[in-house]
């Protein structure tokens, strides 16, 4: 009997539990909901705003919806170690997220209970899915590839430790776990992502890797490495029990086509989770359905606010029980790490509630509405996804950003790609990426209207290494960074071309 068959018993009691999610998914909630305004009636911010009551109603009437700069004093707070402040007790660990408009960084709580009821729930749910879906897996006979970022003592503030959020969940991690993982812990929470990347490349090239985890833009950035110390063509020859991809943080898509001529085993899976800084959010159930099931029993209660009155005097916000399908949401989460009513940025739409299930559309800020034409990233992503198929080209990187008027006052979309495999035509790329953008959004059809309000996009194609040239600049490269996709701001696509002169 393999070691799979028998560790896969362990989870046979929470597969089962998970099939409850079809019909008990706002009764979930509301256990949730009670279990957090009982600690939060512990702290200071509970007191502060009289929570007591876990009624909807009651809860929703008193506390109000915040973004991380008005929690920003008090999380300052509890890094210098105050206890009690957003949740009971002191909290040590601090996941360090890409920052707001006033600071660099964002420090988000990371308490204990968030992290053995959010985090460590989530990756212990992915395993139970993935091993329900697949019983013939051979996941527990070899090792798991987990790539994460760093993390280093915050001195300048005694008694917290902050890092990439990947890097806290392998600190503090069983050390059972240990046992089948790669690589070396001391090599995953390197800084210096150009050394890490060579050293886990050497460290798995002759190890048995069943599974890899990470985000598929540096993922993908190591298993090239992998490719080129090993001298063969595919990755199955060098890990041939290699099954499944666990991957989040950025959308797949871009990066499938590059996979699939990586690994051209047929048994290879591609598996998407939706965690975050703040929170463990959403696994694909189903490897047929793209949707991601929502967590509803974690340490996370949700509410969601209507992306047209975002940002509005008083939108309205509604919690799990009141989302309708194909409505485009910003999601408001209330957590065990302290976080009351946060608005997290993400924007999701709902596919099911029975169960409730989710794509991921964007961020409340990385859209272009420059001209009333709201593109979303869900948009972009389809677009381009369409104009690869079409023209046979891949994509590492991209950025778009509105041009608001240039010498012939014409006002259009410009898009900086990078390629992996470049178009015959970049021409032809943009007409097709324009056409598609048309067909999926009726608002961005109208606006090029006979190029009335907004010209044709314009593609222009960045050099091999750009973007991670400007990552590098900005002390960014790899672990959970990103590249910001849309903006209504020049800002990024700007310092991005300018790296093209100034190769670093």
């Amino acid at each position: 009997m393999s070691l799979t068959s028998i560790a896969g018993k362990l989870f046979l009691p929470r597969q089962k539990d998970l099939e409850r999610y079809a019909t008990e998914g706002v009764k979930m909630q509301q256990k949730v909901l009670k279990r957090l305004v009982e600690h939060g009636s512990q702290t200071e911010y509970g007191r502060k705003f009289g929570v007591q009551s876990s009624h909807y109603e009651d809860f929703a009437h008193r506390l109000p919806v915040v973004t991380y700069e008005e929690l920003k004093g008090d999380i300052d707070r509890m890094r210098h170690g105050e206890a009690d402040v957003l949740w009971p007790g002191r909290v040590k660990w601090y996941a360090k997220s890409s920052g707001t408009t006033n600071d660099k960084s964002k420090f988000i709580p990371v308490s204990k209970d968030g992290l053995n009821h959010i985090h460590y729930a989530g990756g212990a749910d992915v395993v139970a899915l993935y091993l329900r879906n697949n019983p013939q897996s051979r996941l527990f006979d070899g090792r798991g590839l987990i790539l994460g970022g760093s993390h280093s003592p915050n001195y300048n503030v005694a008694g917290s430790l902050v890092g990439d959020l990947s890097a806290i969940l392998i600190e503090n991690i069983n050390p059972l776990a240990n046992l089948v993982r790669v690589p070396k812990k001391k090599t995953a929470l390197l800084s210096d992502f150009e050394v890490k990347r060579d050293l886990i490349a050497r460290e798995c090239l002759h190890k048995n890797v069943t599974n890899i985890s990470g985000v598929p833009s540096w993922m993908l950035s190591v298993l090239v490495r992998v490719m080129e110390l090993s001298g063969k063509k595919h990755l199955e020859e060098v890990w041939p029990n290699l099954e499944v991809f666990f991957h989040g943080g950025i959308a797949f898509t871009p990066y499938r086509p590059q996979y699939e001529q990586l690994i051209t085993s047929g048994k290879m899976q591609y598996m998407e989770t939706y965690n975050a800084s703040e929170g463990f959010f959403g696994i694909q159930s189903d490897p047929k359905d793209k949707s991601l099931l929502l967590m509803t029993d974690y340490d996370v209660f949700y509410e969601f606010i209507p992306m047209d009155e975002y940002g509005t005097d008083n939108p309205t916000i509604i919690p799990l029980e009141g989302v309708q399908k194909g409505i485009n949401y910003a999601m408001v989460i209330t957590t065990s790490c302290g976080l009351w009513r946060y608005v997290i940025g993400d924007t999701v739409s709902f596919t099911s509630t029975n169960p409730y299930k989710f794509i991921i559309t964007g961020r409340t800020k990385y859209f272009i509405n420059a001209f009333g034409e709201e593109l979303i990233m869900d948009n972009a992503e389809k677009g381009l996804a369409y104009a690869c198929k079409e023209t046979g080209a891949e994509i590492s990187e991209y950025t778009a950003a509105p041009v608001y008027m240039d010498s012939k006052a014409k006002c259009r979309h410009q898009w900086l790609i990078e390629f992996a495999k470049a178009p015959d035509s970049l021409e032809h790329f943009a007409d097709l990426l324009d056409k598609k953008l048309q067909e999926i959004n009726s608002d961005y059809e109208a606006k090029r209207f006979h190029d009335v309000t907004l010209q044709h996009l314009e593609v222009i194609e960045a050099r091999q290494g750009q973007f991670n040239d400007w990552l590098k600049a900005k002390g960014k490269l790899g672990g959970q960074h990103k590249i910001p996709r849309l903006s209504n701001s020049r800002k990024v696509i700007e310092e991005v071309m300018k790296t093209s002169h100034e190769r670093l």
